[in-house]
């Protein structure tokens, strides 16, 4: 007689009970006593993979490692694609050409610019280096995954495709996931759910896509000699004018909706007028349509700026300005009766965790806003310092952050 079948197409349970019953399923304790026995060889391949650099648009080095490692996982029809995702796919029994996949993804690209110094110890308990917690712990979960399913040999009912994905970064701009969700792309009409692994902790759920767009400004003159050319318009003076109409524009506290101008530039000297002035400005709503009004208000900030200080130097050689997007990522939330939703909470109320659902920018953003169903949660452990050369992170409870991805794996895909 052949083995029951947890089914996560079964109607007849609600998806407590489809939780409850992979809690008491052999081949989900045969998973996590995998897991559990192997805890030190993850945390040496996490080190390892942070070490290797992979800055934003630059990830090449660390994504021909990842592509080593699916093969030597046992992993199927592994391949890195024209931006440098890397894919490797798990079978599922029995499933054809049509099946559709249960996509588990994890950003392998950093912040960190291209020769910043990568210094990966530990102490104590702790990682450290670059990168370690976001994304290392999301990356080594990946490998995890997929390599306990395969000690474990778990028969899904649903084929899994694991990706290591580039761009997911500030510049990188989400273009891993707008490559494997274009709209004439193979995976596009596969992928039924997208389980997202990013960072450490096991706190939040995010289902709901942060939208955001940015923007470099940029004003030219003719610049010259601060006293010889004086009275010729000044690139940052119309810059800086710009950046004072532009903060004191009001947004609604609900839909939540910010900006923030994080970096200006431009000068030789002291005593040059200069050529060129720059900033990049952030935008970020709730809403698409705050975003649109935002967007308005900095294009009429920076003309009315530019325009005041060709007026005020009249007759001068002209000034010009261009607004050039640098980034967008879309505003969108999974349904409330969504499957993934319902899934993943009743993973948290079956484990005890308390998990509040919060909204956020990551890779999660495109498939959701495509309308498809997607979340992107932590590893489980504890990090700190993102972002930051003293990044660190804490594997002493990774045990939790497991247990809730084979929980909504073998919730999702289904078990034999």
């Amino acid at each position: 007689m052949s083995a029951p079948r947890i089914d996560a197409s079964t109607q007849s349970l609600t998806p407590q009970q489809e939780v409850a019953r992979v809690a008491g399923a052999r081949q989900f304790h045969a998973v996590m006593d995998w897991l559990r026995a192997h805890t030190r060889e993850i945390a040496d391949r996490q080190m390892e993979l942070t070490a290797i650099p992979a800055p934003p648009f630059g990830e090449a080095k660390r994504a021909a490692w990842l592509a080593e490692r699916f093969r030597e996982l046992g992993l199927r029809d592994v391949e890195t694609d024209e931006v440098g995702n890397v894919f490797g796919v798990r079978r599922a029994a029995g499933a054809g050409k049509a099946a559709k996949y249960l996509a588990m993804t994890a950003h392998i690209d950093t912040v960190f610019a291209a020769g910043t110094e990568i210094d990966v110890r530990r102490e104590g308990v702790k990682l450290l280096g670059p990168g370690i917690s976001d994304n290392g712990a999301g990356v080594s979960a990946l490998l995890a995954m997929a390599q306990a399913l395969e000690a474990a040999k778990i028969a899904l009912g649903m084929p899994v495709v694991f990706i290591g994905n580039v761009g997911e970064e500030g510049e990188g701009d989400l273009r891993g996931m707008r490559q494997i969700f274009r709209h004439d792309g193979p995976w596009r009409e596969k992928i039924e759910y997208t389980l997202v692994v990013d960072g450490a902790a096991t706190d939040t759920v995010i289902a709901q896509g942060l939208g955001s767009r940015r923007f470099e400004v940029t004003v030219r003159g003719a610049g010259g000699h601060s006293w010889s050319d004086f009275g010729v318009p000044n690139p940052i003076v119309a810059l800086a004018r710009a950046v004072a109409r532009f903060s004191v524009v009001q947004v609604p506290t609900e839909p939540k909706t910010t900006f923030n101008i994080g970096a200006v530039s431009g000068g030789t000297s002291v005593n040059s007028i200069p050529e060129s002035a720059t900033m990049r400005v952030d935008l970020r709503s709730a809403s698409g349509e705050q975003i649109d009004k935002l967007e308005a208000a900095l294009r009429r900030a920076v003309h009315e700026a530019v325009t005041e200080t060709k007026a005020a130097q009249a007759g001068q050689a002209a000034l010009s300005y261009d607004i050039k997007g640098i980034g967008s990522r879309p505003a969108a939330e999974l349904k409330d009766d969504a499957r993934m939703l319902q899934v993943i909470r009743a993973v948290d109320a079956q484990l005890g965790n308390t998990a509040r659902m919060q909204r956020a920018s990551t890779d999660a953003n495109i498939p959701l806003s495509l309308g498809m169903e997607a979340i992107a949660i932590g590893a489980g452990g504890a990090g700190g310092g993102a972002h930051t050369l003293h990044e660190w992170y804490d594997p002493t409870n990774r045990d939790l952050g497991f247990k809730r991805i084979v929980m909504t794996v073998m919730t999702l895909a289904g078990v034999e």
